[in-house]
């Protein structure tokens, strides 16, 4: 056994990571050297109830104790010790959305993930309002929505963030949110803290429609990368780790975005780098040497976990369709006999990408499971269409389907590109679209 990382495990000195993405939840111990020492991992799957796309908050919990189980068993049979006390633990999740809480910490309404485009008429007043570009997926356009639509809860709410601003304050008590992920919630200013210009104003408008709350008594304290943002309590130790073994009295890192997690693991958080993040949804991270000229609808202005400004091109929609697609020809395929596993389909259709027609021979995807705010599609409606002479080979329509997973992203980085000449020294991908080696890259 490596005696070095088993010293680094009991002696209190490794480092835990989690983060809650749109279809797993990973949790990875590294060691002093920054390099891996075991990982765990939990499957989970958005729902669409009532309209909703959503996830409900026992299963968070579930999903969140599954993994950190995987990875204690895997930690006790790599290394035969168990794991008891990390040095830190950081918290991460998908940005973006509604969770709201009442004054006695119950949940006021169902979870809206990123994923909803429900919030149209909201993030347009609010983007108008403030001269600033509001997408339809932030905390902040779902909150005016559910006033605009005068519903029920919201004289009731105490409390608003996000999902990994609420797996934080039930392990910790905390109240708190990394400012990577707190400018997905609300603009923020040069000085790492909500612009107080727009949230007077957003103040003014709860005022006028009656509510006795403020923003500020609302939304989290921002925090930046490094600062401390509380310890792991007792019911929040047993929370994840329900077997005991986990000891309370860890501190914990500021809570952060799925968009933060990716400029530090790609280490793309200084001026002239850049990130692409290609799952469920895609988006481009691109850390700016100054302001854009000005306000595009397209492209959202958010932070790096220290605060540094970056133009974040998103798209709801990537990696589903394909899976769709994925899945059908896996079916296909046990129809006729054969036994090929998800992965295998994936690689052929990657693989068959790269030999299809650059213009892809006539064949049209539109990847859109979900709403598309970037090109104003309310719903998500994914069609496969091709004109009658196109010749349909599976190479085409592997690259039909790769190209259309990108398409929205292109719209964005033209307008940053070419309009605005934003400069970027190099740019990382990362997730499950660069899996198969070389097609996303070169495409």
């Amino acid at each position: 056994m490596n005696q070095n990382a088993i010293q680094t495990i009991t002696g209190g000195r490794a480092v835990l990571g989690i983060e809650l993405g749109s279809t797993r939840i990973k949790a990875v111990l590294i060691g002093e050297d920054h390099a891996p020492l075991a990982s765990g991992g939990h499957e989970w799957e958005n729902r669409l109830e009532n309209g909703v796309w959503t996830y409900a908050l026992d299963d968070v919990w579930a999903g969140l104790q599954a993994c950190y189980r995987d990875l204690a068993a895997a930690v006790r049979g790599k290394y035969g010790v168990p794991l008891t006390r990390p040095a830190a633990i950081g918290i991460s999740a998908m940005m973006h959305g509604y969770l709201v809480f009442d004054a006695a910490d119950q949940q006021l309404a169902p979870f809206r993930t990123w994923r909803n485009t429900m919030t149209e008429p909201a993030a347009a007043d609010l983007s108008a309002r403030f001269g600033f570009n509001i997408p339809q997926r932030w905390c902040v356009a779902h909150l005016y929505q559910a006033m605009l639509n005068r519903e029920d809860h919201v004289p009731d709410i105490a409390f608003l963030t996000t999902l990994s601003g609420y797996v934080h304050w039930r392990l910790t008590g905390q109240r708190v949110l990394g400012v990577g992920d707190a400018s997905g919630l609300f603009p923020i200013d040069g000085d790492g803290r909500y612009d107080p210009a727009m949230l007077k104003e957003f103040g003014g408008l709860a005022a006028g429609m009656g509510y006795l709350w403020t923003p500020e008594q609302l939304f989290p304290r921002v925090l930046p990368a490094g600062a401390d943002a509380g310890q792991l309590t007792a019911a929040g130790a047993a929370l994840l780790d329900p077997s005991g073994t986990l000891e309370p009295g860890i501190p914990l890192a500021p809570p952060e975005g799925d968009a933060g997690t990716g400029m530090v693991a790609t280490n793309s958080v200084a001026a002239r780098t850049g990130n692409i993040s290609a799952g469920t949804s895609i988006f481009t991270m691109a850390v700016l040497e100054r302001p854009l000229s000005r306000m595009y609808t397209e492209v959202a202005l958010v932070t790096t976990p220290a605060g540094k400004p970056v133009a974040m091109v998103h798209g709801n929609n990537c990696c589903s369709d394909i899976d769709a697609w994925a899945r059908l020809l896996r079916e296909a395929a046990a129809a006729l006999g054969a036994d090929v596993s998800r992965i295998q389909v994936l690689e052929a259709l990657y693989g068959a990408a790269l030999e299809g027609d650059p213009g892809c021979g006539g064949l049209t995807s539109y990847n859109f499971l979900s709403g598309e705010p970037a090109i104003g599609l309310a719903a998500g409606r994914p069609l496969f269409v091709r004109l009658p002479d196109a010749p349909f080979t599976f190479a085409d329509f592997a690259r039909t389907h790769i190209y259309s997973a990108m398409a929205v992203l292109k719209i964005g980085m033209e307008l940053l590109l070419d309009r605005e000449q934003v400069g970027l020294d190099r740019i990382t991908g990362h997730g499950g679209f660069f899996k198969a080696k070389g097609t996303g890259q070169k495409l």
